[in-house]
């Protein structure tokens, strides 16, 4: 299983950019999909997740109302809507899936079994 992740940037404070992550499986609709990001000098965090039916959607506290996990499963591919983006939330983001059809999204890096290669997120102030 392979992800792809894209859409990284530089943006300004208040700005918007989307992520994608793309799964290279036909079957790629029963993967839970998760965002993390990792910034110099921090520990890897959890962003933001969803289920492969899309009905169970989690955000850390500190993008909720701002930053949107969607997916399109026609497409194999995830999504990340950043808004209103500051210069704490410049990272590098990594896409993360685990196999599961289940109704929970994973909060930690350990709950996940596949990993992107990781797109940069500059936010200037």
């Amino acid at each position: 299983v392979q992800l792809q992740a894209s859409g990284g940037g530089l943006v300004q404070a208040g700005g918007s950019l989307r992520l994608s992550c793309t799964i290279s499986r036909r079957t790629g609709s029963r993967y839970t999909m998760g965002w993390f990001r990792q910034a110099p000098g921090k520990e890897r965090e959890f962003v933001a997740g969803i289920t492969w039916h899309g009905g169970t959607r989690y955000s850390a506290d500190s993008v909720k109302g701002r930053f949107t996990v969607s997916r399109d499963n026609a497409k194999n591919t995830a999504y990340l809507q950043m808004n209103s983006l500051q210069p704490e939330d410049t990272a590098v983001y990594y896409c993360a899936a685990r196999y599961s059809l289940g109704t929970v999204v994973g909060g930690t890096q350990g709950e996940y079994d596949y990993w992107g290669q990781g797109t940069q997120v500059t936010v200037s102030s």
